[in-house]
């Protein structure tokens, strides 16, 4: 499981005490932060409670970060981009057309495992942090580009004759109907039957681009 993955393992077991390569310490320190904000909020993430949930000494937080500021950045940019990555994965399996494209990855996010309680508690838990630490607020805005620049791209590809301001407009847009249907979804999933909230965020963005994801997605299946 990546780091992206706050509840991979046992929230609360231990890891134990092991020589590792550097890549996989600096995933158990992110992943036991990641753990341990959505179970207590930021306030539990504490250097101890983090080294000891990773299986690792305290020294080794500033050895592989420089601070644990720095370390709670790479931990809350790790769940963000890990749901980017998720919509990017669908477009292996995508069919060839544009709108195929753009439906896969609209519907991953709108599915588990991106669609889960733990992660957006996870992600409320360091989302009233933002605007009181200039680095995290910066890591905010990049993750958000990075996903929102990514379903432009998509868009562009439908090959509309529209402007690239337009263009932008739709992003946004289309990033706020994800961003809500996911917040929904998440946290009161038993609301929603499986794959509804996934066609209605098809049908929503379709009406809004003009174009029919519901079919294209069916299509390619």
């Amino acid at each position: 499981m990546s780091a992206s993955d706050p509840l991979a393992a046992s929230p609360r077991d231990r890891r134990p005490y092991i020589r590792d390569s550097e890549e996989n310490r600096r995933e158990a320190l992110i992943q036991a932060t990641q753990e341990l904000v959505a179970e207590g909020g930021p306030r539990a993430a504490t250097v101890r409670a983090i080294a000891e949930r990773a299986g690792v000494t305290p020294g080794l937080i500033r050895h592989y970060f420089g601070s644990k500021q720095e370390l709670s950045h790479a931990a809350y940019t790790a769940l963000m981009d890990g749901m980017t990555e998720q919509g990017a994965e669908a477009l292996d399996e995508a069919g060839a057309s544009a709108e195929a494209r753009l439906a896969a990855f609209i519907s991953a996010s709108l599915r588990p495992p991106v669609v889960d309680p733990r992660r957006v508690g996870l992600w409320a838990g360091f989302l009233h942090q933002v605007q009181a630490d200039p680095g995290l607020l910066a890591q905010h805005e990049a993750s958000y580009l990075h996903y929102r620049d990514r379903l432009q791209q998509l868009i562009a590809a439908l090959g509309r004759e529209v402007s690239a301001d337009q263009l932008r407009r739709e992003a946004i847009a289309c990033n706020a109907m994800i961003d809500g249907l996911w917040l929904e979804g998440s946290v009161i999933a038993g609301h929603f039957a499986p794959g509804e909230l996934e066609n209605i965020g098809l049908s929503a963005l379709g009406t809004l681009l003009g174009v029919d994801l519901l079919a294209a997605q069916s299509a390619a299946r």
